[in-house]
């Protein structure tokens, strides 16, 4: 196991960070500080094949400590540098360092390394398509390409040497207390939620520095790949988000029964709202920008997500509003009936699939946003127009015209002026 981490790093790691000092400036630095992260990993790796694993979650996260300081500064050298020049690199680097983590995951941590490597691509993608006409760049090209092969082979050597999670040893090893638990809420009776602690405290506690570092409360990566329905959408940063006031979302109809538990959870890096009916004050909060948002089997609610997400997926729900702040990739509406929905900052991209009856809520920070449609009908979208900033509705298109041009089909919207 430790043998195979060296060559890991020999292989994959060193590579990666020449390359990043051809680059040079603060690539170089963050590409030197995911070393000295790995350093310390592989002492983590030495030091749990000789131990049995902590039973005191405050001793286990004492012993991650330092990777988590590390993380801390490479997450924040691309917080300090949005504007930078080389903002994609760094935000590539951001994202993916967060892999690292797998430590804590069981019984799935290849998977996990697979969801933060797909975070780092649509950056290195970035890179790719900014660099790939310039031959005197090829050296970023080569960095894109050595850091997503390192995520691979990081996932590949997990997969043969700690299958099911990081492998400890017999003797009991020798450090800040654990994050609230995962909470299922049961709203029935109006009583506020109840205790649920079958989350792992400590795993919940390092993705929380590793993604937000120990004092960061930032904005608010991404949906499983089965899950996905357009991938990789243009970057758009977000700014200031204006102080409107939102449209009020008028959700009537009467309740059906719910199916399955109600559940308002954080899962990893997954929000979980399930089986919600009637709740118009449902809240997503103290999220960072590698949390997805995920919503299932919802009628008559109204949820705000606070702060920038990854993003968010609405599946099998009815009568449903949301609000949210930015987008890093993706909003989906899946299966479902009567979306509202409101972006109060930039959103690359909302993708519409076997849904019915949809009212978008564009601000003026999301006005640039790629809207794809499939198998959907009744969709409008509302955006601010006129000096008072008053919102018009727009419809979009359902028919399709098709014509042959001697070569293939071109087809085209039929507007209804």
């Amino acid at each position: 196991s430790l043998n195979g981490f060296d060559d890991l790093l020999a292989s994959n790691l060193i590579p990666f960070q020449q390359c990043s000092n051809q680059i040079g400036g603060l690539v170089q630095e963050q590409s030197r500080l995911v070393g000295e992260a790995f350093k310390e990993q592989r002492k983590f790796i030495e030091m749990a094949s000789q131990s049995a694993k902590p039973s005191n979650d405050n001793e286990l996260m004492n012993l991650l400590k330092p990777i988590s300081q590390l993380i801390t500064q490479i997450q924040d050298i691309r917080e300090k540098n949005r504007k930078h020049e080389h903002f994609n690199h760094l935000s590539a680097i951001a994202e993916g360092i967060a892999a690292i983590g797998w430590v804590t995951v069981s019984p799935t941590p290849a998977p996990y390394v697979k969801e933060m490597n797909d975070s780092a691509q649509f950056y290195t993608n970035k890179v790719l398509m900014a660099f790939k006409d310039n031959p005197t760049m090829v050296h970023h090209i080569d960095w894109a390409k050595a850091w997503i092969s390192f995520l691979t082979e990081l996932q590949k050597y997990i997969r043969q040497h700690h299958t099911t999670g990081l492998v400890w040893g017999k003797i009991a090893a020798v450090g800040a207390p654990p994050p609230p638990p995962c909470i299922g809420l049961d709203f029935g009776s109006n009583s506020g939620p109840t205790g649920d602690k079958s989350m792992d405290d400590a795993r919940a506690a390092l993705f929380a520095s590793i993604n937000k570092g120990e004092d960061i409360t930032k904005g608010l990566r991404k949906v499983n790949p089965d899950q996905m329905t357009h991938k990789n959408p243009s970057l758009r940063q977000s700014s200031t988000v204006p102080n409107k006031e939102m449209k009020q979302m008028n959700l009537g109809g009467a309740q059906a029964p719910p199916k399955g538990e109600e559940k308002l959870c954080l899962e990893g890096k997954k929000w979980i709202v399930e089986n919600f009916r009637g709740r118009h004050d449902l809240i997503v909060q103290d999220t960072y920008m590698q949390q997805s948002v995920q919503i299932y089997n919802c009628e008559n609610c109204v949820l705000t997500v606070k702060g920038k997400v990854n993003s968010i997926t609405i599946d099998k729900c009815k009568k449903f509003g949301i609000v949210f702040d930015g987008i890093v990739s993706v909003v989906e509406l899946i299966n479902s009936k009567q979306i509202k929905a409101q972006a109060m900052e930039s959103v690359p991209t909302i993708t519409i699939d076997f849904t019915d009856g949809v009212e978008l809520y564009l601000g003026p920070q999301s006005l640039q946003t790629e809207i794809i449609s499939s198998k959907s009908s009744s969709i409008n979208i509302s955006v601010p127009q006129g000096p008072q900033g008053d919102y018009v509705e727009h419809p979009i298109p359902e028919q399709l015209k098709s014509v042959w041009n001697g070569k293939g089909f071109v087809t085209e919207a039929i507007r209804k002026d």
